[in-house]
């Protein structure tokens, strides 16, 4: 891994309609920009609500398996250099509670470790061996709520009384112990000490992480309502990227390097 004495730029990036295409989870447009990243020694972080098997996979083929990655929302870290899958009760404790729940509350939440395989592929659009690996998890459970908007309040209050607190993303609904990308992000900075940070995502469990970076940018997702204006936004610390997932991503970071020639 680069020197973090030298490391210039330490990017922390969400995948789904960002790094990744929203819908055909394309990352190629988007290569230009990391190969840049690369030769400058500049570190990429991907911190998604994914499983730390699909990052695995996905850090491997975008070259960045050296760096660490944040999985499952921050609730989890993957070292860099290591493959090694983390060990944690709390995906069975998330699971406890929600069955416990009323079945008024429990049965308008259809999570990932209610679906088979193949139901998870056909909610997400992903390949079946990637939907297998979606279910694959630790730390946190995503899923679909069905019922009204008013009930969905009750269903966060009961879980959120048990410390299990409720997120939404740009598909899912997720459910952890509370630790958001933003605590991971804090951690890896502070260990790495890049002299510039930059934060790119699209949907509402970006916020914080968008807010801590030196630079954020909101990487416009036309399949989901746009995010409500930032703080950092009044100073120009956060700004918008017109153009979609990859394709956006690699225009924002391209400007950010070509800025800081």
């Amino acid at each position: 891994m680069t020197d973090s004495r030298r490391l210039p730029i330490l990017i922390f990036t969400d995948l789904d309609g960002t790094l990744l295409d929203h819908h055909s989870y394309d990352w190629h447009p988007a290569r230009p920009a990391l190969d840049r990243l690369a030769a400058l020694g500049c570190g990429v972080i991907l911190a998604t609500s994914k499983t730390a098997p699909e990052v695995v996979q996905l850090r491997s083929e975008m070259g960045l398996s050296d760096w660490p990655a944040i999985v499952e929302n921050g609730a989890g870290t993957l070292a860099g250099g290591s493959d090694d899958l983390p060990d944690a009760p709390d995906y069975a404790a998330i699971r406890a509670a929600l069955d416990a729940l009323p079945g008024s509350l429990r049965g308008q939440f259809t999570g990932f470790g209610d679906m088979t395989d193949p139901e998870v592929a056909r909610t997400t659009g992903l390949s079946l061996p990637a939907a297998r690996r979606a279910k694959m998890r630790s730390f946190s459970e995503p899923g679909v709520w069905t019922g009204p908007e008013e009930a969905r309040a009750g269903f966060i209050a009961a879980l959120e009384a048990q410390g299990i607190r409720a997120r939404m993303g740009g598909r899912f609904l997720t459910l952890s112990f509370g630790r958001t990308k933003a605590d991971a992000m804090a951690a890896i900075t502070a260990r790495l000490a890049p002299a510039l940070t930059v934060a790119l995502g699209d949907a509402p469990n970006d916020v914080e992480m968008l807010e801590a970076g030196d630079i954020g940018i909101v990487i416009r997702n036309p399949d989901h309502a746009p995010l409500a204006p930032l703080s950092g936004e009044k100073t120009g610390r956060v700004w918008r990227e017109p153009l979609p997932g990859p394709v956006g991503w690699n225009r924002a970071i391209q400007q950010i390097i070509d800025d800081m020639s």
